[in-house]
């Protein structure tokens, strides 16, 4: 594993968690449809479930905490109230994740990253929610989930299980690689 791909991974992981507290402190909850909440980080809250496997694989349980110490810091300089909620949370969810995914990687990534992300998207959601003051209600629990389990992990796993679809059919010097 080259230091480039590490950084590179950790870097990622680790701004996802800070652009998410940063976008939680500036705009608060906001209306997603269909009556329900989130808080404005949500989106980026999901990528970072995505990220931590990508960190997981390529790097190791080691560098995944390490970015959520990176995570962390860079929360308590752009968005120092919820530095505190989102470190517990993440470390808690990451746990949570790791007891999942791991496990489950062997007989695939798809079904890995969506059965992890589901469970570090509840575990992170109620543990964040609670200890950062925000309502643990029917709407804001399930805004969260409808953010970061739909549109940050199914999603972008069927993203990615498309664009794979594709190499495999079509050949590798016609996508231009």
């Amino acid at each position: 594993m080259s230091a480039v791909r590490t950084v590179a991974a950790v870097a990622a992981y680790a701004t996802t968690i800070g652009t998410a507290n940063w976008l939680t402190s500036r705009y608060g909850l906001i209306p997603i449809g269909f009556g329900l909440t989130a808080t404005a980080g949500t989106l980026a809250a999901g990528a970072a479930f995505l990220a931590r496997d990508w960190v997981q694989d390529t790097c190791g349980r080691v560098w995944a905490v390490a970015g959520i110490a990176a995570g962390t810091m860079l929360t308590a300089v752009t968005a120092p109230a919820l530095a505190v909620a989102s470190a517990t949370a993440f470390l808690v969810a990451e746990a949570a994740d790791m007891a999942v995914y791991t496990p489950l990687r062997s007989r695939g990534w798809a079904g890995a990253v969506l059965a992890s992300g589901a469970v570090g998207a509840v575990v992170d959601t109620l543990l964040f929610l609670w200890l950062a003051g925000f309502s643990v209600s029917v709407p804001v629990v399930g805004g969260q989930l409808v953010g970061k389990v739909v549109w940050a992990t199914v999603l972008p796993t069927v993203a990615v299980l498309s664009v794979r679809g594709v190499r495999r059919v079509v050949p590798r010097h016609s996508l231009g690689a």
